[in-house]
C-alpha cells in the first residue's frame, strides 16, 4: 500500500535535502511533487488541498534546528500533517454498554462486509476477550447466511441461525432477545450489500438502526476503490450515523487515496483495515504508523526524534544554568 506516493516523496525530499534552508520558493516546489504524488494516489482534490495549505503553513519560516536539516524539517511537518488528516490516533471501538454490545455492520455487496464481520469477531474474542455472536440479516443475497455461519465455525463465535423466509428486522431483533439470554458481550450484525446505494437498502438499514440502537456502526468498504470509497462513505454517513470506518483489501491497494480521504471526507475515523484473506489479516488503524510507511523512511523519523531530544535536552541543560 502507498508504494507509488513513497516513491514520490522519497524523490522531493532527495530534491529538498541539498537546500541549506527551507525558503518559500523550494517549498513550493517540493509541495508541487507531493501534490502530483497525492492525485496519483486517487487522493480526493479538498484533502489534497487542505494538507498542502496546512504543510506549506507550517513549513515556510519553520525553525529548522542545528540539529535538523532542511529535507528532516519538511519531512517532520509532512509527517505531522499526514497523521492529522487521518485522525490523531487509533479510535477503538466503544463497547461500554449494557451487554450486548451491538455492531452494525454497513456497505456496498463486493466490499468484503462478511468476511470482516468474521475478522472482526475473531479480533474482539483474542484481542479484547470478549464473548461474541455473530447473526446475517442479509436475506437477498443467496448462501449470504450459510457464508457467515462457516466463517463463525472457523473463527470459534456463536453464530446466531436465521433464514431467507425471515425479514431482517425479525431476524435481528430474535439474535438481540438471544445475545442477552447468554449474556454475550458483542452481537456484530452483518447486513445486505447492494451493488449502488438506493433508497430501498438506505430505508431498510435505517429501519434496523432505529430497531437496534448499536452502539457502533461500521461502514465497510474496499480500499481499492481509491477516493470513491471516501464519497461512498459519505452518502452513508448522510442517511446512517456511522461511527466509523473499516478500510478492506488494503493489502492489494498500491495507491492509498481511500486511507487519505476518508476521515477528511465523512469526519469519522478509519477504525480498522484488512490486510489479507485470512481471518487474521484485520489491523486496527494507527495514523503514525500509516505516516510512516507513506514516508517509507522509519529509520530517518527515528533520527529526526533523536536529533529533536537532543535539542529539548541541550534547552533544559542552559536554563538549568540559568535558575
Amino acid at each position: 500500500m502507498f508504494d507509488n506516493l513513497t516513491e514520490r516523496l522519497a524523490g522531493t525530499f532527495r530534491k529538498i535535502a541539498g537546500k541549506a534552508t527551507l525558503t518559500e520558493n523550494n517549498i513550493e516546489e517540493a509541495l508541487r511533487e507531493v501534490r502530483r504524488g497525492l492525485l496519483e494516489a486517487d487522493v480526493a482534490l479538498p484533502v489534497v488541498k487542505e494538507f498542502l495549505d496546512r504543510v506549506s503553513l507550517r513549513a515556510v519560516g519553520q525553525e529548522v534546528t542545528k540539529s535538523l536539516t532542511p529535507s528532516q524539517a519538511f519531512i517532520k511537518v509532512v509527517q505531522a500533517e499526514l497523521e492529522a488528516i487521518m485522525g490523531s490516533a487509533n479510535a477503538e471501538l466503544d463497547l461500554k454498554t449494557t451487554p450486548p454490545a451491538i455492531i452494525l455492520m454497513a456497505g456496498l455487496q463486493g466490499a468484503g462486509k462478511t468476511t470482516t464481520v468474521a475478522k472482526l469477531s475473531k479480533f474482539l474474542q483474542e484481542q479484547a476477550k470478549k464473548s461474541v455472536m455473530v447473526v446475517s440479516a442479509d436475506v437477498y443475497r443467496p448462501a449470504a447466511i450459510q457464508q457467515l455461519e462457516t466463517l463463525a465455525k472457523d473463527v470459534g463465535v456463536e453464530f446466531f441461525a436465521s433464514d431467507n423466509a425471515q425479514s431482517p428486522t425479525e431476524i435481528t431483533a430474535a439474535a438481540q432477545a438471544e445475545a442477552k439470554r447468554k449474556l454475550v458481550d458483542v452481537l456484530i450484525v452483518d447486513t445486505a450489500g447492494r451493488l449502488a446505494i438506493d433508497e430501498e437498502m438506505m430505508n431498510e438499514i435505517r429501519a434496523l438502526h432505529d430497531q437496534l440502537n448499536p452502539i457502533e456502526t461500521l461502514f465497510v468498504v474496499d480500499a481499492m476503490t481509491g477516493q470513491d470509497a471516501a464519497n461512498t462513505a459519505k452518502a452513508f454517513n448522510n442517511v446512517l450515523p456511522l461511527t466509523g470506518v473499516v478500510l478492506t483489501k488494503a493489502d492489494g491497494d498500491a495507491r492509498g487515496g481511500a486511507a487519505l480521504s476518508v476521515r477528511h471526507i465523512t469526519g469519522k475515523p478509519i477504525k480498522f483495515m484488512g490486510v489479507g484473506e485470512k481471518t487474521d489479516a484485520l489491523e486496527p488503524f494507527y495514523p503514525d504508523r500509516i505516516a510512516s510507511r507513506i514516508l517509507g523512511m522509519g529509520d530517518v523519523l527515528s533520527l529526526i526524534e533523536e536529533a529533536e531530544k537532543k535539542v529539548d535536552k541541550q534547552k533544559a541543560e542552559r536554563l538549568a544554568k540559568k535558575i
